[in-house]
């Protein structure tokens, strides 16, 4: 998606971060659960991902994120978009982040979503919503889908290091001009380290305390789980592809 000209010089930078913020369910959880139900053969990668578990701690994140990916191995990339789409028109997300994100919108601000899901769909989810520029994990799909394909971990100080190259120019004294940022995690203290106004979006209590210091928003929109207990066996069931809709995308 490319970066609009500098001569547009929008009023303000809206930054919004995706899973957890703009909606309750980590998307690749979202993804894998629809791609599974339409091909239940590629249930494979759960013992694959269950071995790989104890070495969590030396892989890191990307390379447990390149793991998970196991269950798109092979798929050609033609699919792998048409996936995309699908998924991107089915979301539902939170009417009260919604309302902020068209606020942004109506002042003329520039719309970005920075996330650490794969690229691949963060950009169709980002066309469907109207951003102006829509960044994820690059993954490497051609020519077809390795097992454990190639990534840029697009997560924390990644975020940031990222838009320093695509924006240095909105940058003054280390600080995005005009910018608010929004996440519901403490992954994104780096991202929200260089906007001049942040709202955290159902926070932990240690990063609602954070925030409280700091002097940035809160909202916390109803969340479609009633227990951590039932949140957790949800997550599950998404991830092996099971129920016909675990995340219940529509609540």
């Amino acid at each position: 998606m490319p970066l609009p000209t500098d001569s547009a010089d929008p009023q303000g930078i809206a930054l919004f971060d995706l899973d957890g913020t703009l909606l309750a369910w980590d998307c690749q959880l979202l993804f894998c659960h629809r791609v599974l139900r339409r091909a239940p053969w590629r249930r494979f990668h759960l013992p694959v991902f269950l071995l790989m578990l104890p070495a969590a701690g030396i892989l890191g994140a990307a390379g447990m994120k390149r793991v998970f990916l196991s269950y798109l191995w092979r798929m050609e990339p033609d699919e792998l978009a048409a996936h995309a789409r699908d998924f991107a028109d089915e979301l539902t997300f939170f009417p009260e982040v919604m309302e902020r994100l068209e606020t942004h919108r109506r002042r003329g601000d520039l719309l970005v979503l920075a996330s650490a899901s794969p690229e691949f769909y963060v950009r169709e989810i980002g066309r469907r919503l109207g951003f102006d520029l829509s960044l994820g994990t690059p993954v490497e799909t051609e020519p077809r889908m390795a097992f454990f394909p190639d990534l840029e971990n697009h997560k924390g100080a990644a975020k940031v290091a990222r838009l320093r190259t695509l924006m240095p120019e909105r940058f003054q004294d280390g600080v995005l001009r005009r910018s608010h940022g929004y996440t519901d995690s403490s992954a994104d203290l780096p991202m929200l380290a260089i906007c001049e106004q942040a709202t955290l979006v159902n926070p932990s209590t240690k990063l609602t305390e954070l925030g409280a210091a700091k002097g940035w928003q809160v909202v916390r929109p109803t969340r479609p789980w009633r227990s951590k207990v039932e949140r957790a066996w949800r997550m599950l069931a998404l991830m092996a592809g099971l129920g016909r809709n675990p995340g219940r995308l529509g609540e």
